[in-house]
């Protein structure tokens, strides 16, 4: 079967594509930008991929053009974006996303979304709710699946209540925390819609789905914490504090202010399924909560997540080409350079540790100040240090590394390009490579900065002493000198 996929890059869509592959369909995926969609050898062979923004309606000829699917699906979400634009832009990618499956004769829409049987919405909910009449009013088949929270490695709501979780031994929490929700595990969520495809009894139909378990917010950080061995204090407060809430949320977890902001107005509401109408369509063993946390935790240890809600490009790096970051500028430009001679058999050792720089690993030098540098970076509304990686072993472009984003990944020339998405007076680039001098093996570590106006020239004066003691003793960590 030939199926579009958009969304491809993202947390949902990068679980599902493996899933369809291996069943037979042929696939082709929709990005935004195809050098940071990376994928294993194998499976990027067996794919087509279609570089396009479904924001801007106009290329949709010239790129599906005299092209033929089967089924589409939509997999799009602004969370990220703005509450004055989120239903705008939500509904314009929906209506482009209708003309292409017209042009390409798509025969079914499968579409997930969030509950939304409540009447007061958030502004999130209602975006959702517009895409959804989108597609009723398309004239094609169309399958829509309404999912609170997924419980997965990766996902936004597990890193959020880990966060909370391991960091706050005592919280005292507003009272949507007493909202109840109907949690699904990632694994039961692919399986509603990868067994969807093409199913007739599910055609022209919305169906709410979730696990076993109903729990509010606060008895899920409870559960988390009984799996994972912590005693937990949690005080409910008889306040909503929706403003406050949300900077509580992004100053303790890893979420940005406007993630945190959208999730706080959408746990308001009850997110609980009132149908169950799937489960005689597509039957399967629901996972509880406690064991979706149990499998999450599995492949963590086994460094093993697939993906992660920080792949999507945020901060600096939304909307904008990422190859213009790849190509480090000159002109304007200050640096600190730095290069060490290191033993040509200790070449792929030292590799693996630049590869492996950052997250659980640390910075190899100066911890404590790069922490520091993170929270000061969320205090100012950046994304700060808690996004950790992905993986602490696997590295690939477009990854999300603390307050960093991973550009180039070159493991047969060992080299490694990260740009900086913390708030700055200007761009910023950190790059580590090992090149060949005659016999010798250099050790090469760049710093590069690119100010914008005076404050953009007076930062990088004011870091000049910091960088002193950490950028040498960091490359001198990574060489394995003390």
């Amino acid at each position: 079967m030939r199926i579009l996929l958009t969304g491809a890059n993202g947390y949902i869509g990068r679980r599902l594509l493996p899933v369809l592959v291996e069943a037979g369909h042929e696939v082709t995926c929709v990005v935004r930008d195809k050098n940071r969609f990376q994928l294993s050898p194998d499976l990027f062979r067996r794919i087509n991929i279609i570089e396009f923004d479904f924001l801007r309606p106009e290329n949709a000829l010239q790129n599906f053009n005299d092209r033929v699917f089967d089924v589409a699906y939509y997999l799009i979400h602004s969370l990220g974006d703005t509450s004055t634009t989120l239903k705008e832009y939500e509904i314009r990618s929906a209506g482009c996303f209708v003309l292409v499956a017209k042009l390409t004769h798509v025969q079914q829409i499968i579409y997930l979304s969030g509950i939304s049987n409540e009447k007061n919405l958030s502004k999130h909910l209602k975006a959702r709710k517009a895409v959804k009449k989108v597609f009723k009013n398309s004239g094609i088949a169309y399958t829509i699946f309404e999912a609170g929270i997924v419980v997965g490695s990766g996902s936004v709501s597990f890193e959020i209540i880990r966060d909370l979780t391991e960091k706050l031994p005592l919280m005292i929490v507003p009272r949507w925390l007493n909202s109840k929700c109907q949690p699904i595990a990632i694994r039961n969520l692919i399986n509603y819609l990868h067994l969807s495809l093409f199913n007739e009894k599910t055609f022209f139909k919305t169906f709410e789905i979730g696990g076993p378990d109903v729990l509010s917010y606060k008895q899920m950080i409870e559960e988390f914490a009984a799996v994972r061995g912590y005693k937990r204090y949690i005080i409910s407060l008889p306040v909503l504090f929706p403003g406050l809430s949300a900077y509580w949320l992004y100053l303790t977890t890893s979420a940005n202010f406007t993630i945190a902001r959208q999730l706080v107005q959408s746990m308001k509401n009850d997110v609980v399924c009132k149908e169950h109408s799937i489960q005689e369509i597509i039957p399967q063993e629901l996972i509880s909560y406690r064991e979706a946390i149990k499998m999450a935790f599995l492949r963590i240890d086994q460094n093993m997540v697939v993906s992660s809600w920080t792949d999507a490009a945020s901060s600096s790096l939304i909307r904008l080409d990422v190859n213009q970051y790849i190509e480090v500028p000159v002109d304007g430009c200050y640096r600190d350079r730095r290069w060490i001679e290191i033993d040509n058999d200790k070449v792929e050792e030292v590799a693996q540790r630049f590869f492996g720089i950052g997250g659980n690993q640390g910075w190899y030098y100066g911890d404590i100040l790069w922490r520091t540098r993170g929270v000061l970076d969320k205090l100012v509304g950046g994304v700060g240090m808690r996004r950790g990686r992905r993986s602490d072993k696997d590295i690939q472009p477009g990854d999300a590394l603390d307050f960093w984003r991973v550009l180039l990944v070159d493991h047969k020339n060992p080299r490694l390009l990260l740009f900086a998405e913390m708030k700055l007076p200007g761009e910023a680039w950190l790059e580590f490579s090992i090149v060949k001098n005659g016999s010798r093996s250099i050790l090469k570590q760049t710093a590069t900065f690119r100010p914008h106006g005076i404050l953009g020239r007076n930062y990088w004066y004011a870091m000049v002493p910091f960088h002193f003691f950490i950028f040498r003793n960091m490359l001198k960590r990574i060489a394995g000198k003390k």
